[in-house]
């Protein structure tokens, strides 16, 4: 499977993000083979709702998981929760803070 992101239609709201819609990312897991299910099975999670809910929320352990099913880096898939380097954004309560030594203000790159 290709690692560019499908086409984004302009008139998706999250599409201003560049993230996968999240109908992309279950059709590109059905390309691989997987379901959100199997996927949770596999990886004997006891609660399958959190791999889907990584397609709304950040939660960098799923989206992980359903990236390396897919073949790619989280960050193709969800380049706003992820700078270029591949590192996660800060989120949360933690995106708001003056984070030391890092040059890091707000989630941005100072």
């Amino acid at each position: 499977m290709s690692t560019q992101a499908p086409k984004i239609d302009p008139t998706d709201p999250s599409s201003t993000t560049g993230d996968w819609h999240p109908s992309f990312v279950i059709a590109a897991l059905h390309q691989a083979g997987w379901t959100l299910t199997n996927l949770g099975k596999h990886h004997n999670l006891k609660c399958y709702g959190s791999l889907s809910k990584a397609l709304r929320h950040s939660l960098p352990t799923a989206e992980k998981r359903i990236a390396d099913a897919i073949g790619v880096h989280p960050k193709v898939i969800w380049p706003s929760r992820y700078y270029e380097n591949g590192e996660l954004k800060p989120r949360g309560f933690r995106a708001l803070q003056p984070m030391p030594n890092t040059g890091i203000v707000n989630g941005e790159p100072q």
